[in-house]
């Protein structure tokens, strides 16, 4: 079972986006918390813990603790927004679970094995055609990633995503095997002819 990871925040008395680009001007991100039947809150977050959070991986696959002012929520991230130049978070979206509950969410797909493949030692390329997961998972059994071996693999092999290993109690949402990975061949380029072997033909015509 993962621990969660803790986080800081003070309750917004007020919301829109007047009230959100105050909040910016004070160093901060501003958040909100909502589900589980519960009215929605909205919170404030340091700005550059939230940035270094965001960039480490897998903040939308991380069970949180979030703090408001002495009021602990578990969560976990569902969306967020970054300003398109400077990269810095605007806002986050926080959705709050419970024991006993699952949710949908996507993992990120990580390919081990290529030093086994057959298919990649002879110069095949790996094409990958799901990079992301969705599963349906308890919070805190929620993986960083899925891992997929390609081992034993040939040219022309393809891996679907019911060869994936779930995690206990975790179960695939879509109702189709799709195509995960397939080795494809490698690429054959024809070299053009030679401008010398081209010659001796236009002589001929000359003479």
């Amino acid at each position: 079972m993962t621990a969660a990871k803790q986080i800081q925040a003070s309750a917004r008395a007020q919301v829109g986006k007047g009230a959100a680009r105050a909040v910016r001007r004070q160093g901060l991100t501003p958040a909100v918390i909502y589900g589980a039947g519960a009215a929605p809150e909205a919170i404030a977050l340091n700005a550059n813990q939230t940035r270094l959070l965001i960039y480490a991986g897998h903040f939308l696959t991380t069970v949180f603790e979030i703090d408001v002012e002495g009021k602990k929520t578990r969560v976990i991230p569902r969306d967020y927004q970054l300003d398109p130049v400077k990269d810095t978070p605007l806002h986050v979206d926080f959705l709050r679970v419970a024991a006993g509950q699952t949710i949908k969410v996507q993992v990120p797909v990580h390919i081990v094995g290529q030093e086994a493949s057959p298919g990649l030692k002879s110069g095949g390329t790996m094409q990958l055609v799901e990079h992301t997961v969705e599963i349906e998972v308890a919070p805190e059994n929620i993986p960083e990633s899925l891992d997929v071996s390609v081992a034993g693999l040939q040219v022309g092999d393809t891996l679907h995503i019911d060869a994936i290993k779930l995690p206990a109690g975790a179960s695939l949402t879509s109702r189709e095997n799709l195509t995960l990975v397939t080795i494809i061949p490698p690429t054959v380029i024809e070299d053009a002819p030679a401008a010398a072997d081209e010659a001796p033909a236009a002589d001929a015509k000359k003479a």
